[in-house]
């Protein structure tokens, strides 16, 4: 039995798998444990089975078998995990790379295409936006698929016109360093939708405010725009997928990923009506002379959001160490 996790800051999801199927699994809020430990210790206590090999995939950089989670008070190691659970073989890989493994395990109904162009040989690129903003690169060698780790999602924003430099005077008191994960992400979202209604370029409804009050912000607002019932949150999510696209080609150039780009994460599926529209190819493939060297890449949104523990589980079964 294999057991394999998805640990992000809002959520951690383990499941049980016997060969390639999911036995059991189960859904946990990270923050409301102090560590990995706990978390998957409840979840066997519970479903008991016998464990050989274990592999979870983290958000945050992995070295040595061991993270420090970027958007979580956790530092996570294999070598604790493995004393603390009594597990044989236990993994620990980067979330992307979780991902980036699980495009090898979805059919071709668990996408969804936004751009057609033309699919090459080589290398591609993954990005994948939630409560924070993941990137790696792809490498096909045959029929083998590598993932290439980053930390893309933390390098510098750079605004594209004079509006975007109004957002970032915006963030500098409020962030030691502006990313695109503080953009491009959940926190992100929300972030977007302070700046429109704090520098007077939207009027915030009492009924948003109301709510946003009561629930999580970025369900909020991406709620009213999809139902087109606020037109500050509409304005919020048409910057926002702007941002998503025009990463996601900033990613396509830096690994030259002529053979797709695939958009993961839990976002996209929710916003796929938004995303297919203009919008995000249009900002993807701004890119001056490139414009047409990425208006030609495939661009494809994974619609499963069980990708990464799918590629977890693959990578805990195949690992040798």
């Amino acid at each position: 039995m294999i057991l394999a996790g998805d640990i992000g800051a809002t959520k951690t999801h383990l499941a049980l798998f016997d060969d390639e199927k999911i036995v059991v699994e189960e859904k946990f809020l990270s923050h409301e444990f102090k560590t990995l430990s706990q978390i998957v210790y409840q979840f066997l206590e519970k479903h008991k089975q016998k464990v050989g090999r274990a592999c979870f995939g983290i958000a945050g950089p992995v070295e040595d078998g061991r993270c420090r989670a970027t958007n979580l008070p956790w530092v996570v190691d294999t070598k604790d995990l493995h004393k603390d659970l009594q597990i044989e073989k236990v993994f620990l890989i980067n979330d992307l790379e979780a991902t980036a493994i699980g495009l090898t395990c979805l059919e071709p109904g668990e996408f969804a295409t936004l751009n057609v162009g033309n699919k090459q040989k080589g290398q591609g690129a993954l990005i994948a936006a939630g409560t924070g903003l993941g990137e790696a690169g792809l490498l096909w060698e045959g029929d083998k698929l590598k993932a290439l780790p980053s930390e893309g999602g933390h390098a510098d924003f750079a605004p594209r016109n004079e509006e975007e430099i109004e957002l970032w005077h915006f963030l500098r008191p409020r962030f030691e360093h502006i990313s695109y994960e503080r953009l491009v992400s959940g926190p992100g979202i929300y972030n977007l939708y302070r700046f429109l209604i704090e520098s007077g370029k939207e009027k915030e409804s009492a009924a948003i405010k109301e709510r946003l009050l009561k629930e999580d912000p970025p369900r909020v607002i991406t709620d009213a725009a999809l139902k087109k019932s606020c037109k500050a949150c509409v304005h919020t999510m048409d910057w926002f997928v702007s941002l998503y696209g025009a990463e996601a080609g900033n990613l396509a150039l830096k690994f030259l990923a002529l053979h797709g780009v695939y958009v993961g994460g839990g976002i996209a599926p929710k916003i796929l009506h938004l995303l297919k529209k203009e919008t995000f190819m249009r900002a993807f493939c701004n890119k001056g002379r490139f414009s047409t060297l990425l208006s030609n890449i495939p661009v494809h949104v994974v619609l499963n959001e069980n990708t990464a523990l799918l590629g977890a589980a693959a990578y805990g079964r195949s690992a040798e160490r």
